[in-house]
Parts: structure tokens; sequence; C-alpha cells
């Protein structure tokens, strides 16, 4: 259990105040499930009259017997009084019943549609935003705001009848109480108070000497886990003898974290002895003050009983609506970190223009730079460079050299830290993301597949979307028929067995083929290879490239590489190295040159033939 951290270190953090979450949260269900409001208030108010109606009713039923029902119309009259409360107590107990039934579930119905929200929104967020810590550290607390049925959003939705049931008792008690003694009154609340006051004490001492220190145990036993079930590191258990090392450090962990939790269990044994401490000394004020009635001021069985229920009812419910309302601030402080993520507004939406209708795409680099988030160095400089209509380049350098941050600025992922980007001589800023990303074909060195079937896995569209036609010859051109006809289900299978029993998964090799596939379906007219290859041999890789460029026509295409010798056949190279692209050119003129890439090309040219 990770424990809540009540903090405001995120600078994208935002408290909207009790009140204003109270009213969002009830803008939510009465959105996606108004009847949930309405079973809600059918069963706060029930709840609270069920707590001291017979109290009530059973004063003027004990009044009746104590005058005598001698005489037929008296006892007929106390027989339909009966029937009457019976009937009522009924309907009470049907209606408070039917509400607790049918709200669970729609409360967490109301809560997935806001789970729906959440998604969508982390879905439309700009990729450059989605990887800055600041917003990453805002998700996760989103995420646990609505991820927990108790806590967070549904926790206050769950909350707030028990609020206005208990609060609804104390106010049609509290007249009654204060009539019968006020004394009592005064005594009931500072014993509300001294009960709940004990209970914070013990929450906050939990937290600190239990729940914080409990952390990092969590951390350690879910390490544990994962290496002692997870597949990867079975071999090294087994080959090294681990095994009884691993379960001897496991028990280590599961002895810490017995010894915290038998002090948590220890400290709410004790509040738990205490509260029914509270509870004996106010039921005997209560009974004392009645018995002193009774003898005093000549109180009736009847008022005896009625006084009973209601003082009963006030005394339960007072400390319960103190308890209660901490745990609904607790959660309205998650719903805060929800509604931050919700709302979350760090670019300016500015108008934007169609993207222009043309076979000829241009796009130029003028004097780009990038420097990622707190970093303090720049992965990009000053770069100028112009892709045209139908070219060929090819992108190259080591790890590290700025390559993959290029393609991201060319993708739109990320927006340059200083100059601009244009597509046919216009900011690409002032183009919908969504249109522009319509123009690539994006091929990345992580082929990401997803649980749907083949089909859909190369069109990314549903079903009634995607030319089966289309996605067969996609397949076919990018190296997958024989794997595609040795399906029984064919393109129509399923990619892993998590939704179906009968999927399969593909090879390392396999998924680079259809992420081929993916680029040649979608048809766009830039082509970007950022090093899908790299689990090949140079040879493979050069031999892919190129079969790849004869399948794309005329498209424009951009090849992103560490080996030099698999993009000789473009038409322009730009080698990167420390962030700046230091040479540019056609092969013959770079290896002309005799500068860095010649050199480079040259040593690894080197290898493969020594590998040969």
């Amino acid at each position: 259990m990770a424990e809540y951290k009540e903090s405001k270190d995120n600078p994208l953090h935002k408290e909207f105040g009790l009140w204003s979450n109270t009213k969002y949260v009830l803008g939510k269900a009465k959105k996606y499930c108004l009847s949930a409001l309405v079973l809600a208030a059918i069963g706060m108010v029930t709840s609270s009259v069920l707590q001291y109606f017979w109290g009530v009713f059973g004063k003027y039923v004990l009044d009746i017997i104590e005058n005598g029902i001698d005489d037929d119309a008296k006892r007929h009259n106390l027989i339909m009084f009966l029937l009457v409360a019976g009937s009522i107590t009924t309907v009470l107990i049907l209606c408070k019943t039917v509400s607790g039934s049918l709200t669970w579930y729609k409360y967490i119905d109301i809560r997935m549609h806001v789970i729906s929200e959440r998604v969508s929104r982390v879905l439309g967020l700009n990729y450059e935003i989605l990887e800055r810590p600041d917003v990453l550290d805002v998700h996760e607390r989103a995420l646990e705001a609505c991820n927990d049925n108790q806590n967070g959003f549904e926790g206050m939705l769950r909350i707030i009848p028990e609020l206005g049931q208990n609060l609804l008792t104390v106010i049609v008690t509290f007249v009654a109480v204060t009539v019968l003694d006020y004394r009592l009154i005064i005594c009931l609340v500072i014993l509300a108070v001294i009960q709940f006051l004990y209970y914070r004490r013990i929450v906050k001492k939990d937290k600190v000497e239990v729940w914080d220190k409990l952390s990092p145990i969590w951390r350690k036993i879910g390490y544990m886990s994962r290496v002692t079930q997870d597949f990867e590191y079975a071999k090294d258990i087994r080959l090294f003898g681990l095994s009884g090392y691993l379960v001897e450090k496991q028990k280590k962990i599961f002895r810490e974290k017995e010894e915290k939790m038998d002090k948590h269990y220890n400290m709410w044994s004790g509040n738990s002895y205490f509260s029914s401490l509270i509870s004996l000394i106010t039921q005997g004020l209560v009974y004392a003050v009645l018995f002193y009635a009774v003898l005093k001021k000549d109180l009736s069985i009847g008022d005896f009983t009625m006084f009973l229920a209601l003082s009963t009812a006030f005394s339960q419910s007072l400390p319960f609506l103190l308890l209660r309302f901490g745990d609904y601030k607790k959660c309205s402080l998650r719903v805060d970190d929800l509604r931050t993520f919700l709302e979350l507004d760090i670019i300016k939406k500015e108008e934007t223009i169609p993207l222009p209708k043309t076979d000829s795409y241009v796009i130029e680099f003028k004097d780009v730079s990038y420097k990622y988030l707190k970093a303090e160095k720049y992965a990009l400089r000053h770069l100028n460079l112009k892709i045209k209509a139908g070219e060929r380049l090819a992108v190259v350098g080591l790890n590290g050299a700025g390559k993959t941050t290029m393609i991201k600025l060319l993708l739109h992922l990320y927006d340059p830290t200083e100059g601009v980007i244009t597509l046919n001589g216009v900011d690409i800023k002032k183009y919908e993301r969504e249109e522009y990303y319509k123009l690539f074909a994006p091929v990345f060195q992580d082929v990401e597949t997803f649980a749907f079937p083949i089909a859909e896995n190369v069109s990314m569209k549903t079903t009634a979307e995607t030319d089966k036609n289309r996605v067969l010859n996609s397949l076919e051109e990018a190296g997958l028929e024989e794997k595609i006809n040795g399906l029984k289900h064919g393109i129509d299978t399923y990619i892993t067995n998590i939704v179906e029993d009968d999927g399969i998964d593909l090879s390392g090799g396999e998924k680079q083929k259809l992420a081929l596939a993916r680029a040649l379906y979608k048809g766009a007219d830039i082509v970007v290879l950022d090093e899908p290859t790299s689990a090949l041999d140079a040879i493979a890789e050069q031999q892919l490239y190129e079969r790849f460029d004869s399948m794309i026509g005329k498209k424009s295409a951009v090849y992103i590489s560490h080996r030099l010798a698999s993009t000789r056949f473009c038409d322009n190279i730009a080698m990167f190295k420390d962030g700046e692209m230091i040479e540019y050119g056609s092969f013959d003129e770079l290896m002309a040159k005799n500068g860095e890439y010649a050199n480079m090309f040259n040593i690894q040219a080197k290898y493969y033939n020594e590998a040969v």
C-alpha cells in the first residue's frame, strides 16, 4: 500500500478546494449516471430516518398503552398505528436496500467513464509533454485518484451520501437532545471531538511509524516478486544456485513487513478500545440524564424511549460525521490531482491553417536547436537542412549524435527550442498536428504491436475501415506472405493471446517486417525508417533498406542508421556528431572530401571485410 503524498512539490499541481471538488464529482455523476444520485439521495434519507424512527413511533405506542387500551376503539387504533408504522418501516428498509444494492456498481460505472477521460487525455497530449517528469508525476497521481474505489474520485462519491445521512441525523436529533438537557449535548459533542482527535492522532502516527516505513519494504517485495517469478531470471537462478539465497532474502523482507503490520494492528486495536470506552461513557451519560428526567421531571416511558433513540442516534452520528469528513478531505486532495491532469494546459492553442494539398512537400530546418527539459546541453544545435520532394536522405552517426532528436522534430513530436521547421515555406506549428502526422509513415527501432488482428496491426484502423486486400499486398511486399499463409485465420489472427487464446507471438524479425508493411499500407508522402533493422547484420540491413526503397517509388524517404554502408544508395547523407550536422552531401562527395564520414565508413568497412 503506497501512502498518499499530500504534497505541492509539483509546479503543475493545482488546488481546487473541497466545495469545488464536490460540485465536480456530483457533476460527473449527473453527466454519466443521474440515477445514481437519485438512489443515493433516497438511501441517505431513509438510512437517517431508520436510526430513530422506532424511537419516535415507539413513544406514541407506549403512550397509548400507558393511557389504557380497554375499549375496542383504542385497541383498533393501536393495531392500525402499528400496521402503518410497520408499513413505513418496510418501505424505508426496502428503499435503503435497493439504494445500496444499485448504487455501488453505478459508482464504478461513473468512475470508468472518468478513467476513459483520463486515458483520452493521455492519448491527446503532445508526445513531448508526455515525456516531461513533472507531467508524468501529475499523471501518476491522477491514475491513483481514479483507480481506487475507496479513495479519490469514487471515494468522494461514496462518502457524500454517508456525510449527508449523518449530517441529517445530527441536525434532526440535535434539537431534541437539547430540549432534553443542553448539558448532555455539550458532553456528547466534547466526547465526539475527543474520539475524533484520538482517531486523527492514530492516523498520523500510523502513517509516520508504519506506512512511511513500509514504502521501501513494498518496493523490495515488488522487486523480489519479479525476480522470483519472472521467467527471464530463471536460468541465472538455477545455474548460479541462487534459490536458497533468494528465499532467505524474501523471508527477511517479509519479517520486516510483519513487524510494521503488527504495530499497525496494535495501534488500531487501541483505537477500538478507546472508541468502546467513549461509547460506554456516552451511553452512561444518556441513561443518567434520562433516569434523572424520569425521577425529577416526571418523564413518561414513551418520552424516555424517544429521547433514548434520538440521543443514541446523535451520539453515534456526530463522531462518524467527523471521522468521515476527514476521509472526505483526503479524497478531495486526490481529486485535485485528477483535475490537475485532466485540465492540464501547458501549450497554448493557436489557430491553425489547412495542410496544403499537393504532391510535392519540402521540409526545411532553419537554424533549429533543441534542449530537453532540465538538460544542461543541447541535444541538437543550429541545424540547417532541407528535405526535397522525392529525395532519399540518410541520417547517420553514432549513438547519441542527435539523429533521433532530429527525427522527433521532423515528425513534430517535439517543437524546436530555437529556430523553425517549415513545410512548403510555412512553420509546421501552424498546421494541426494530427493532419501533419498523416504526411509520415514511420518505422521505429522499437516495433510495437497491439493485441489486435494482424490486419488491424497493419492498417492501424478498425476492422470496418481496413482494406484487407491492401493489407495482404503490404504484407507480401514486406516479406511476411509465407508466415500469413501458414496461419489458420490468416490476417485475422490476433497478435498475442491476451485477447484471444489462439493468438500468436511474432519474432523480432517478423515484427520489423510487420512495421514495414504498416508503413507501406499507410502510403504517406514521406517515409521515415529510424533504425528498425538494428538487430540485423550490416549486409542484411543494407539489402532490406534497398529493397524497401524500391517499394516506396517516388516518395520522400529518410533513413536513419549508425551503419554508414546501409544508406550509400541515398541522394544525400547528413552526418551528425555531438548534436550537430558536421557533414552533408552525396556518398561520392563525402568520400571524396575524406572527412569524418569517409573515415568512419572506412573503419566500419574494415570490420565488415574482416567478418567476411
